[in-house]
């Protein structure tokens, strides 16, 4: 069967207007329409059918992606989003259920949107959990409950938070995420050589060649010390370290090497201390 996220339809990239006004000439479906074509899409892989499905609703994602416009992406990336979402709810609508397309495809549709303003709107992920996510998508229109407010205070900020079901103080640290600037990485060349952009900083110094050629130096003097450690030791002790710390597979219990051993558990715990200790020994003047 081929999968509704191949078909093709008509791209927002370009003339949003035009792409607008194509999506709108698609006649909605009546439920029995909606039923026919689905059902001929899930059980013959008719996809013209699907294509069909898609087309007619995509007003619906026009009309979805206009409500996260105040993120500042471009319309079009949302309406492109809201699409796949819309295609993914067509792959698994199922008419049996007895739910329109309509009701079940907003879901995928402001999930697919979503995803796409929280990977884009910042370099920075603003909302990692499902509480920040939340807030992020609702604080905003909260906001214009309270005319004329900057930044919420305390109360405002705890009512939010009830309403909500989240923390007063994720409230107010999700605003003041929000409210922030995003700030160029690089930094501006008029600002002279003695400038300090962001870059300096946050460059990872462990990727510097020279930081590798040590790092890979130290890694190496480690593992032959290791060696020379283990090399100190009586069979008995080696196997039970190794089994114990350096298994290829999952670790060993000592009430396993006990058995092996034919000794008790205890006895195998009292080796492995003593060898380790050993070891540690071996390594320090390494």
């Amino acid at each position: 069967m081929t999968h509704a996220l191949a078909l093709p339809i008509p791209s927002a990239v370009g003339n949003i207007d035009a792409y607008i006004t194509a999506a709108n000439r698609y006649p909605m479906l009546s439920e029995s329409e909606e039923i026919r074509l689905a059902e001929r899409f899930h059980n013959e892989g008719d996809v013209e059918a699907a294509r069909q499905l898609v087309l007619s609703h995509m007003r619906l994602v026009i009309s979805i992606a206009r409500g996260y416009l105040g993120y500042g992406l471009p319309h079009a990336d949302l309406i492109q989003e809201g699409n796949i979402g819309l295609m993914k709810a067509v792959k698994r609508y199922d008419p049996a259920r007895g739910v329109r397309l309509v009701s079940f495809a907003m879901h995928w549709i402001k999930a697919e949107i979503h995803e796409y303003i929280l990977k884009n709107w910042r370099l920075v992920k603003l909302a990692t959990t499902k509480a920040q996510r939340k807030l992020f998508f609702n604080l905003r229109s909260m906001k214009s409950d309270y005319e004329g407010v900057g930044t919420l205070n305390g109360p405002q900020a705890a009512e939010v938070a009830a309403r909500l079901g989240v923390k007063a103080e994720e409230v107010v640290e999700m605003e003041t995420r929000l409210s922030g600037r995003d700030i160029a990485l690089e930094g501006n060349p008029e600002d002279g050589d003695e400038a300090f952009a962001p870059i300096d900083y946050l460059a990872d110094s462990r990727y510097e060649p020279t930081r590798m050629l040590e790092n890979k130096a130290v890694a190496r003097l480690q593992d032959e010390g290791l060696q020379e450690a283990l090399s100190m030791l009586d069979p008995r002790s080696r196997r039970i370290v190794e089994a114990r710390w350096l298994p290829e597979g999952e670790a060993a219990t000592l009430h396993d090497l006990a058995a092996e051993f034919d000794v008790s558990a205890e006895r195998i715990r009292q080796i492995e201390v003593k060898a380790l200790q050993k070891m540690r020994g071996v390594l320090a003047e390494a």
